[in-house]
């Protein structure tokens, strides 16, 4: 007889297998290799909030020259789109795990990061909301797909998404929630609506905060959108009734393009990015506009598998007292 955690193991990889295989069909992406690290000062590597410090290392064979080991893949798609000369329309997918040392442990982070990481050429002329959105649905789709099929298989999760997500922009929801934390506005609106998309992640809102961070030279939050507010990019959230809380699923959005870098580079003050490798490449615009994110793995696998802890379903480090804490952060609701 088959152990719990064999069964367990055995739908991680059902969940992975047919949510990769929507995506790919439903965003004409093909599956590529990537890398571990990249190599460090080429901008190559995401900064996140721009504070968490990656994992750095020397290699011996190139002199000692320092390598990182990457937050995410955000950037380096965006270049490989163009060694492979991927046309318009079309992207890649890659699995990606990346070490975050500076991460708070809790029931959903982990110093370990695995996610399906997405990028898409796209012409110009698409670096629009309404094209953003109809993204976002794509992927949602593929999600809401990947659920019934779980349920199919394994009887006891039933779906709980709602057939349509819905979309709110950042200031939208500070307006509704003005007194209540980013956190707790996140679970109260997808308490709401089962599964929402929050436009505009970057920005500082009205109040003077941003609903939360993004590096200045990864997606475009700066850009004013068809709906009169800032930003081409957003989270997925969803409500995770195990939790009892909102439930980040991927973060995306529509890329920076020269102007939208040259300002966020600006408002974040670190222009002197502006003259690293790939940035130069963005500001020469010699690299294609593209759309792209990362899908948590794990976060997928605990919302559809209705897991309460991230170690249920991914392996990494933790502490040995097998204490989490933090716990009470997803309480927000």
């Amino acid at each position: 007889m088959k152990s719990e955690l064999l069964k367990t193991e055995e739908s991680i990889s059902f969940v992975k297998k047919h949510f990769e295989k929507q995506l790919c069909k439903s965003l004409k992406l093909t599956k590529v290799t990537a890398p571990l690290a990249v190599k460090e000062g080429t901008g190559v590597n995401d900064d996140l909030n721009g504070i968490e410090a990656p994992v750095s290392f020397g290699i011996k064979a190139l002199g000692g020259q320092k390598a990182v080991v990457v937050h995410s893949l955000a950037k380096w798609k965006r270049l490989r789109i163009k060694e492979l000369q991927v046309e318009e329309g079309k992207g890649i997918l890659t699995n990606m795990s990346a070490l975050r040392p500076d991460e708070d442990y809790s029931p959903i982070h982990s110093i370990f990061v695995d996610q399906w990481d997405w990028e898409k050429h796209i012409a110009s002329e698409k670096r629009t909301l309404e094209y953003l959105k109809e993204t976002v649905k794509t992927i949602y789709s593929a999600l809401r797909k990947t659920e019934i099929k779980v349920s199919k298989k394994y009887s006891e999760f039933k779906p709980i998404l709602p057939e349509e997500i819905t979309f709110i922009h950042s200031e939208e929801l500070l307006q509704l929630y003005p007194k209540f934390t980013v956190k707790e506005r996140e679970s109260l609106i997808a308490k709401k609506y089962g599964s929402v998309f929050i436009i505009g992640i970057g920005a500082k809102l009205s109040d003077g905060y941003k609903h939360d961070g993004r590096a200045a030279d990864y997606d475009d939050w700066s850009t004013q959108n068809s709906d009169g507010y800032q930003g081409l990019n957003g989270d997925i959230i969803v409500w995770n009734p195990v939790l009892e809380s909102g439930f980040e699923i991927s973060s995306m959005g529509i890329r920076v393009d020269k102007l939208a870098l040259m300002k966020q580079l600006f408002e974040a003050k670190c222009e002197e990015k502006a003259k690293l490798d790939f940035h130069r490449l963005i500001l020469d615009e010699e690299i294609q506009e593209s759309i792209g994110g990362g899908i948590g793995q794990s976060r997928v696998c605990m919302f559809l598998l209705r897991k309460q802890h991230i170690k249920e379903v991914q392996q990494s480090i933790w502490p040995e007292s097998g204490k989490i804490e933090n716990t009470e952060l997803l309480k927000a609701v």
